[in-house]
């Protein structure tokens, strides 16, 4: 291949960030570093890639047609990279999953005996944690793998594959909540009382508005629904476990709701062969039961 990895990486990641500083921090290289190898893969292909002329660089016509194709030589030298971490069979002496609440991952699920058995030798560590506070910790390189909520969009450091199972969401209040003895719920009945939301240490802007207390997981939440706080989106199968049946779900048109769940990664740090194996097993088995 003629065209540079850094450079494609570089063109990546200006793209999804919108500019070439940025890029370059996320790279950890200098921006001139990032500029010229965004420079060089442009003379290499004889197109002008990024509108400089702004403020912010911008794909041209070009470079957004580029970028897809871009994606796919990285996408495909991520798989020949796990290919070869499986192959050479170096196990990693640590391995630590990040779930979301939503999903349900049952300890005593025949997914973790096998894995005890096939890899005896691993400390193997569960954290719990949602949204982009999961992204976080794969970025950093704190966990390996991660089952999140599906976003409307990743990091492009990030690898993702959709899990075929999906979450149940329920809206949920106290037994002895006022909207609990409504026998048909509204919109206007919700903006009545507190509502109880999910506020991720990294996406702590999204504020709903109106009355609101929040909580960066959803276990607290539970524990503030149960105690009267106010009502909550929480996860059905969460509920159905922890809430020792001191919670009434909501009838709400559209709810309960389905949503899709994710498993996500690093693609600079992937899992080694035993976070590659778990991953499989998950896509296969859909649920961890």
């Amino acid at each position: 291949m003629r065209y540079s990895p850094e450079g494609l990486h570089a063109f990546v990641q200006a793209s999804a960030l919108g500019s070439f500083s940025a890029a370059a921090r996320k790279l950890g290289k200098r921006q001139s570093t990032v500029s010229m190898a965004i420079a060089n893969l442009e003379a290499d292909l004889g197109l002008q890639l990024f509108d400089r002329q702004g403020r912010q660089p911008a794909l041209t016509e070009a470079g957004r047609k580029v970028l897809g194709y871009v994606q796919e030589i990285l996408a495909a030298g991520e798989r020949l990279d796990a290919l070869s971490i499986r192959l050479a069979g170096n196990i990693e002496p640590r391995l630590t999953i990040v779930l979301s609440d939503a999903y349900q991952f049952n300890p005593d699920t025949a997914m973790l005996r096998d894995f005890e058995q096939r890899y005896p030798d691993i400390e193997f560590e569960c954290m719990a944690s949602e949204a982009g506070d999961v992204l976080d910790l794969l970025q950093s390189g704190r966990a390996h793998l991660g089952i999140v909520v599906s976003q409307p969009a990743y990091p492009p450091d990030i690898g993702v594959a959709r899990l075929p199972k999906q979450a149940q969401m329920g809206l949920y209040v106290a037994r002895d909540h006022p909207l609990a003895r409504q026998k048909s719920i509204t919109r206007a009945h919700l903006a009545a009382h507190r509502q109880l939301y999910l506020n991720t240490y990294i996406d702590s802007t999204r504020a709903p508005q109106g009355r609101v207390w929040s909580a960066p997981d959803y276990l607290m939440l539970l524990e503030m629904t149960g105690y009267g706080f106010g009502w909550a989106e929480l996860p059905r199968g969460m509920v159905a476990q922890f809430s020792r049946g001191n919670l009434a779900e909501l009838r709400l048109r559209g709810w309960p709701r389905p949503i899709s769940m994710d498993a996500a990664w690093s693609k600079p740090k992937p899992p080694g062969p035993a976070g590659l194996w778990l991953l499989e097993r998950l896509l296969q088995d859909g649920a961890a039961r």
